[in-house]
């Protein structure tokens, strides 16, 4: 197993990793909207979703992946009522490619922002 941290991303808020690499598979983190120094990137559903996604492919390309390599993505939304919004913005960065995906509604995330994905990707060139 080989753990993935960067800087180039928030740090982690618990005690975890960015990632996980096991045999061919990148295993993320939850990612939230935070910009690299913690803050939060604001109130807007698309805007939250674009960070996220952008932090998990930052993540990824550390791990020596990317999004064209996702088999798999987990979303965690606060109020279903956002989903076309969130799915219009995750549609931006799967749009060829489309891994298998679940999303689902929590009644709480972390620093009570609107959108958390998580992501299991191949390692490029597998």
């Amino acid at each position: 197993m080989k753990v993935i941290n960067t800087n180039k991303v928030a740090e982690a808020l618990g005690p975890y990793s960015h990632a996980v690499i096991i045999n061919d598979l990148v295993y993320t983190s939850g990612q939230i909207p935070l910009l690299a120094d913690g803050t939060i990137v604001g109130e807007d559903v698309q805007l939250q979703t674009k960070q996220v996604l952008e932090n998990l492919k930052t993540v990824l390309q550390e791990a020596g992946s990317d999004l064209d390599s996702v088999v798999k993505a987990t979303i965690f939304i606060k109020d279903m009522n956002e989903f076309q919004k969130i799915n219009e913005v995750y549609g931006q960065y799967f749009d060829e490619h489309q891994p298998a995906r679940s999303c689902v509604e929590v009644a709480r995330l972390p620093k009570d922002v609107k959108v958390e994905i998580e992501l299991i990707a191949q390692l490029k060139g597998i």
